[in-house]
C-alpha cells in the first residue's frame, strides 16, 4: 500500500453514499424483515421528497423495491420519480446472491431480471455492486461486462496483494473490469459518521478518522468513497443539513470535505480503463481482508441438494424442451420458476446461515421452482406422448448430444424382454424387479358387495384400469383383472347386475363372497436406450428374441464388479479399489470419517479434543444387481458416532448413537465412471461427516467446476484477517485432482487432505447455532447467537456421486461429458395414444459439440431460440451448433442484445461453427 503524497495541497474529500445493506431474510424470516423494510423506505422516501439534497442507494438489488411496492403500490410513482431523477439508485441485481451456491445461468438471469426491473423503475445502477457476498466467482468480470457493466464493487475475498482502492479484476477468459475495493470497513466504512447527536465537532473528528483510514488506499488525493450505512439502517434524518453545516464550518478551514452522492454518481466520475491497474485473476476467496465464511457451503446440505435439483429441472429440462418441442406457451410458468430460483440464491437464503424459519421458507420456494420446472417438462412431454402408444414410452434427452442412457421402465410381462424403437433398433434390457400380481384377496359379507363396487371409479381400481372381470356364483367369487391401461369398454353397472343375478339364482342373499383383484404381470427393467441430441424417441417392450449384447457388459463375481473399462474390488473394511483398463488405480475408496464440529452455520470449528470415527464396528457386503446392463453391490457399515459436541470439555460426548452407513456401488455397461450412493440416518449433533477418495497420484492442486469455469486451487488458502484460512472449497458439477474426478449432484464442499493424497467431500455438517460469539476459527461473530435446531439435519441423508479415474490432465479425460451424463438422466413418460398407434420416429433438437464446450441455456426469446454455451477448457475451442431448419445465427451479449462484431456466423447444412477463447461465454440467437 502506497504512502500518502506529502505534496498534496488540497483537503480530503469524502463522497458520502447513504445506503442500507438489506438482507431480505436472515435471522428473521422474510415477512418480518419486510415489515422493517416498509418502515425504512417510508421514512427515506418522505425525507427525499422533502429535501432535494438527499441521496440514497438501495443496496444494489431491485427485489427490495418489489417487496416494498407489493405492500405500498401507491408509492410507485413517488419512488420511480426519485429513480429517474438519479437520487435513488436501484439494481443492477434482482437480489444479492451467493455466487458459489447457484448455477452460472442463475447469476445471468438474476442480473437480467434486476436490470429489467430497475429500468422499469426509471434506471439502473450501472455497477456490479456486490458488497456482502461470501467471496466472488471467477467468471464474474466476464458476466458483468457481458451485461454491459464497466465497474464492479466488492468487499470480501480481495487478496492481500491488492494495495489500492481499485484493481483490474480479470476473468479466466481474459475479460477485465475496473473493480472498486471497499477497503477499510467494507460497506460500512463511514457507518458511524453521523451517529447520536450529530454534534459538528464529533462529525469533524469522525470524518478525519474515516479519511485517515481510506486515504492510504487512494494516495493520489482524489475523492474517497465512504459508505454511510449498515445492515437494515436508514441515514440520519437531517443528513444533508449535518453535511452542509460541517462543510461550512470545517471544509473552509482545510478540514475534510463531505459530498452526498448515490453510488451511481460516484462511479460516473471514475474512469473505466483498466490499463495500469494491478490485475487480480479469477475468483476472490482470500481471508486476508475480511471473513468469507466458507462453512455456509456445507451447512443445511439438503438445501443445496434441492437447489441443484430445481435448477436442473428448470434450466436443462423445462426451458429447453419447451423452446424446442412445445407449440404452446410455457413462459409464465418458467418466469415463476426463475423468480423463485433467483430469490433463494440470496447470500442469506440458500446458504442456510439464518434462522430455521428462513430455511423452511427457502426450502418451500426451491420446491416450488422444481415443481414448476417438472410441470413444464411434463406439459411438453404430454403433448409429445399423445403420439406414442400407451404400451410404449417417450424418452426425452436433455443433453445437446446424441446419447445412450440407462433408463428404468415399468413394462408388461414377467419374462425376458428387450426394447425396440420405430426404426427397428433393438435395445437390451435387464429385469430389476417384478410387481406383485395379487393385489387383494378378501372375504366380504354379501351385503357389503355394493361397497366393494363403490371402490371402482370409472374403470379405475387400485390405481389401475380394469381389463376383465367375472362373477362365479358357485364359488361365490368376484374377480377383477387390472392393468396400467385398458382400451376395453367397462361398465360397473354390468358387474352389479351380474352380482344381483347370481345372488337371486341361488347364491343367496347372505353369506360371504371372495373378492380377488389381480394385476396383469408387470416388471421393472433397466435398458440402454439411445436418443438424439435434445430430442426424443419412443420404445416399446417386446418378448425377447435375439437382443444385442451391450458394449462393455457388466459382470459380477466374488465381490468384484467389472465392465471392461473399470474393475471394482471390495475390501473387508467396506472400502474398495477401482482400476481402469489403462492402469489408473485407486485403493481404499469410500472411507467415511465422522469428526466433531463446535462451529456454527458460517464456519467449521474442530474441537480441541476431537474424536474421529473412521472404522466401522461391522461390515456387510452384498450383491444387489448382477448385470449385464447394471451391476451393483451394497456395503453396510455400522458405526458408533458420538451423540453430540461437548462444548464445556471442548470435545465430543462419550454417549454414542449407532449409525449404519449404506453405500451402493453401481457400474453400468459402457460407462467409464462408477456411481455411488451414500445413505445414513443422522442421529448425532455438532459433527462433520466426510467421504474420502484416495487419489491415484499426489496432487498439489484441485480443479473445481462451477459458475462457467473450472477453477484451479491449491492445498492452502490465504489468511490474515482473523478467520482461519481453511482450504475447503465448493464445486458444482465435479472436482478433479490427481487422476480422479468426483462427479457431483449439487454444490459440495471438498478439501485436498493428506498432503494432497486424498479428496475429502463433506456429506453433512450439522450445527445448532446460527453464529457463535466464541469461535476457535473466527475472531468476530458473524451474526447473533440464535439456536438453529433444524440445522442439525436429523434424519435420512442420501448423496450420490460419480467417480471417474483418468490418466493425464482433467481436460483431456472427458470429465464434462461424464458429468453431463451423470447429472442429466433421460426423462421417461408413458405414451397416451391407442396401442395400435405406430411408434413415432426419433426426432433431433439442438446439437452442441466442441471439446470442452458446455451448454448453459436454451430458451425461446422473441420468437427465436437463444442458446448460451461456455468453453470450459484451458484450450481454444470450436462450438458447433446444429438445429434442423436453422436459417441464421446472431451472436449476442449476455442480455440477448445482438453484438456488432463484423459478419454474423455463417450457417451451412443447418449448423454454425464459432471459435471460442478458453473459458469464453457465448450467447447466440438462432432463427428457424
Amino acid at each position: 500500500m502506497s504512502a500518502p503524497d506529502p505534496a498534496r495541497q488540497h483537503a480530503d474529500e469524502l463522497v458520502i453514499v447513504p445506503h442500507t445493506h438489506w438482507d431480505r431474510e436472515w435471522y428473521l424470516p422474510f415477512q418480518q424483515f419486510r415489515l422493517q423494510l416498509i418502515g425504512l423506505l417510508d421514512e427515506v422516501l418522505e425525507r427525499m421528497e422533502n429535501d432535494p439534497r438527499q441521496r440514497f442507494t438501495l443496496d444494489g438489488q431491485a427485489v427490495a423495491v418489489d417487496d416494498y411496492l407489493e405492500v405500498r403500490p401507491e408509492q410507485r410513482e413517488r419512488l420511480t420519480s426519485l429513480v429517474k431523477a438519479g437520487r435513488l439508485a436501484v439494481g443492477p441485481w434482482q437480489i444479492l446472491l451467493d455466487e458459489f451456491l447457484c448455477s452460472g445461468e442463475n447469476i445471468v438471469r438474476n442480473l437480467e431480471l434486476g436490470l429489467r426491473r430497475s429500468q422499469e423503475m426509471g434506471g439502473s445502477l450501472p455497477v456490479g455492486y456486490m458488497p456482502d457476498m461470501f467471496g466472488h466467482c471467477a467468471q464474474m468480470p466476464q458476466i458483468l461486462r457481458g451485461a454491459g457493466l464497466e465497474h464492479a464493487c466488492v468487499w470480501r475475498g480481495v487478496p492481500a496483494a491488492v494495495d489500492s482502492h481499485v484493481f483490474a479484476w480479470t476473468a479466466p477468459d481474459g475479460t477485465a473490469i475496473r473493480t472498486e475495493y471497499l477497503a477499510a470497513g467494507g460497506y460500512g466504512s463511514a457507518a458511524g459518521l453521523f451517529d447520536a447527536t450529530g454534534d459538528p465537532v464529533q462529525v469533524a473528528e469522525r470524518a478525519r478518522a474515516v479519511a485517515a483510514k481510506l486515504r492510504p488506499w487512494r494516495p493520489d488525493g482524489s475523492p474517497m468513497l465512504a459508505m454511510y450505512g449498515s445492515d437494515h439502517t436508514a441515514p440520519a434524518a437531517d443528513l444533508a443539513e449535518l453535511l452542509e453545516r460541517h462543510n461550512e464550518r470545517y471544509a473552509a478551514e482545510g478540514g475534510v470535505r463531505l459530498r452526498l452522492a448515490t453510488m451511481a454518481e460516484y462511479f460516473a466520475e471514475q474512469p473505466t480503463d483498466v490499463a495500469g491497474l494491478r490485475a487480480v485473476h479469477g475468483e476472490l476467496r482470500s481471508h486476508a481482508r475480511a471473513n468469507i465464511l466458507p462453512g455456509v457451503f456445507s451447512v443445511r446440505a439438503p438445501l443445496k441438494q434441492a437447489m441443484a435439483r430445481a435448477e436442473r429441472a428448470v434450466e436443462r429440462y423445462a426451458e429447453p424442451l419447451a423452446a424446442l418441442w412445445f407449440d404452446g406457451s410455457a413462459r409464465r410458468f418458467l418466469d415463476m420458476a426463475w423468480h423463485r430460483l433467483i430469490e433463494v440464491s440470496c447470500h442469506d437464503s440458500v446458504t442456510g446461515c439464518g434462522c430455521d424459519e428462513t430455511a423452511q421458507q427457502v426450502a418451500a420456494r426451491i420446491a416450488e421452482a422444481e415443481q414448476l420446472g417438472l410441470a413444464v417438462r411434463d406439459m411438453v412431454g404430454k403433448q409429445l406422448a399423445a403420439h406414442v402408444p400407451h404400451d410404449a414410452y417417450l424418452l426425452l434427452n436433455p443433453t445437446p448430444a446424441p446419447r445412450t442412457d440407462l433408463v428404468e421402465l415399468d413394462v408388461a410381462g414377467d419374462g425376458p424382454v428387450h426394447l425396440v424403437a420405430a426404426d427397428g433398433t433393438v435395445f437390451p434390457a435387464q429385469q430389476t424387479a417384478t410387481a406383485p400380481r395379487l393385489l387383494a384377496d378378501d372375504t366380504v359379507p354379501a351385503e357389503r358387495l355394493p361397497i366393494v363396487l363403490a371402490r371402482v371409479h370409472g374403470s379405475e381400481l387400485y390405481g389401475q384400469e380394469i381389463t376383465a372381470w367375472r362373477v362365479e356364483p358357485a364359488e361365490r367369487l368376484l374377480h377383477f383383472t387390472v392393468a396400467r391401461k385398458s382400451e376395453l369398454p367397462f361398465d360397473i353397472a354390468e358387474v352389479a347386475s351380474a352380482l344381483a343375478a347370481a345372488r337371486a339364482e341361488g347364491s343367496g342373499e347372505d353369506g360371504d363372497w371372495r373378492v380377488v383383484i389381480e394385476a396383469e404381470p408387470r416388471q421393472r427393467v433397466a435398458a440402454l436406450v439411445s436418443a438424439p441430441a435434445l430430442g426424443h424417441t419412443a420404445v416399446r417392450a417386446v418378448a425377447r428374441g435375439a437382443a444385442p449384447e451391450p458394449a462393455y457388459p457388466v459382470r459380477t463375481w466374488d465381490g468384484t464388479l467389472a465392465n471392461g473399462l473399470l474393475t471394482v474390488e471390495f475390501a473387508e473394511d467396506g472400502t474398495f479399489a477401482v482400476r481402469t483398463a489403462d492402469g489408473v488405480e485407486l485403493t481404499g475408496v469410500g472411507r467415511v470419517v465422522d469428526g466433531g464440529d463446535l462451529g456454527d452455520t458460517y464456519n467449521y470449528a474442530p474441537p480441541a479434543h476431537d474424536v474421529l470415527v473412521d472404522r466401522p464396528t461391522d461390515v456387510t457386503v452384498r450383491r444387489v444387481a448382477e448385470g449385464p446392463l447394471t451391476g451393483a453391490y451394497e456395503i453396510e457399515r455400522r458405526y458408533a458416532w458420538p451423540a453430540a459436541g461437548d462444548f464445556a470439555a471442548d470435545g465430543r460426548t462419550t454417549a454414542t448413537e449407532p449409525t449404519t452407513v449404506t453405500t451402493r456401488v453401481e457400474l453400468r455397461a459402457g460407462e467409464r465412471f462408477l456411481r455411488l450412493a451414500v445413505s445414513f440416518d443422522n442421529r448425532s449433533d455438532d459433527h462433520r461427516v466426510r467421504l474420502h477418495v484416495p487419489l491415484p497420484r499426489r496432487a498439489d492442486v484441485s480443479y473445481g467446476e462451477g459458475q462457467f469455469a473450472v477453477v484451479e486451487r491449491g492445498l492452502t488458502a490465504e489468511g490474515g484477517f482473523g478467520e482461519e484460512p481453511v482450504p475447503t472449497f465448493p464445486a458444482s458439477a465435479f472436482v478433479a485432482a490427481g487422476g480422479a474426478a468426483v462427479l457431483l449432484e449439487h454444490a459440495t464442499e471438498y478439501e485436498l487432505v493428506g498432503d494432497g493424497c486424498e479428496l475429502a467431500l463433506t456429506l453433512l455438517r450439522p450445527t445448532g447455532r446460527m453464529s457463535r460469539n466464541r469461535h476457535v476459527w473466527r475472531d468476530e461473530p458473524a451474526g447473533g447467537e440464535f439456536d438453529t435446531p433444524q440445522a442439525q439435519c436429523r434424519g435420512l441423508r442420501t448423496v450420490t456421486f460419480g467417480l471417474l479415474p483418468y490418466p493425464g490432465e482433467w481436460h483431456e479425460a472427458g470429465v464434462h461429458t461424464a458429468a453431463e451424463s451423470f447429472r442429466h438422466p433421460f426423462a421417461a413418460l408413458h405414451g397416451t395414444a391407442p396401442a395400435a398407434t405406430p411408434l413415432p420416429d426419433a426426432s433431433e433438437g439442438l446439437s452442441v459439440t466442441g471439446a470442452g464446450v458446455v451448454l448453459s441455456s436454451v430458451r425461446e426469446r422473441e420468437g427465436r431460440l437463444e442458446v448460451r454455451v461456455v468453453a470450459q477448457t484451458p484450450l481454444p475451442a470450436t462450438a458447433r451448433l446444429a438445429l434442423p431448419g436453422l436459417l441464421a445465427a446472431v451472436r449476442c451479449d449476455l442480455l440477448g442484445r445482438p453484438l456488432e462484431q463484423g459478419e454474423p456466423p455463417a450457417v451451412a447444412d443447418g449448423a454454425v461453427a464459432v471459435r471460442l477463447r478458453p473459458w469464453e461465454i457465448a450467447t447466440f440467437r438462432l432463427e428457424r
